[in-house]
């Protein structure tokens, strides 16, 4: 019986195939969980509370999802795959809080849109705002609506500016603490 053994390269190859797949199925879970909580959970009650309350917990969550990914960059052995994987389950979470600010918005002051938004509604103005398409068929129209979007749109701007790169950063600094040990290690 011949002695098959596989190159360095390819268990390395296999390897980041197995934890790209791994990143992939959190990522899918984490979107999934995190949407299946909008959808489901009620959002009554929070219409006592203030939209700017609203915004700062959010804002809370955002970053603390945010940092707890970059911790997870900070340890992985594959740092590019979990920075992709952070900047996927931060993104998520930051619609859909502003989508359930919509949600939340909509039902306190109905004339605050040009519709009452629908759960899925809220989550198409969010992205559409993210994505800065704004179709225009959903506009906020008071004032008030009108300020937490503006919040979304400069939200957005630091999100891609800083967030993004913040990841990006992270994962180089990582990378190259990992290539540091085997490049002394080679002969």
């Amino acid at each position: 019986m011949p002695n098959r053994t596989r190159s360095p390269d390819a268990d390395r190859s296999a390897q980041l195939r197995r934890l790209t797949w791994r990143a992939l199925l959190r990522t899918v879970a984490t979107v999934v969980v995190v949407g299946t909580a909008y959808f489901t959970l009620p959002f009554t009650g929070l219409d006592d509370l203030s939209t700017l309350v609203l915004l700062l917990c959010g804002s809370v969550v955002v970053c603390a999802v945010c940092g707890w990914q970059m911790w997870w960059v900070l340890r992985s052995p594959h740092p590019v795959v979990r920075a992709a994987e952070g900047i996927a389950a931060t993104t998520t979470v930051y619609i859909l809080g502003f989508a359930s600010l919509y949600t939340v918005l909509s039902q306190v002051e109905p004339e605050g849109f040009t519709e009452v938004l629908t759960r899925m509604g809220a989550l198409y103005f969010s992205l559409t705002v993210f994505a800065t398409v704004g179709f225009g068929d959903i506009a906020a129209i008071t004032d008030g609506t009108r300020a937490v979007v503006s919040a979304q749109i400069v939200g957005n701007l630091i999100f891609l500016a800083l967030v993004v790169r913040l990841f990006v950063l992270t994962a180089q600094h990582r990378r190259r603490q990992v290539e540091e040990p085997a490049a002394e290690n080679e002969p």
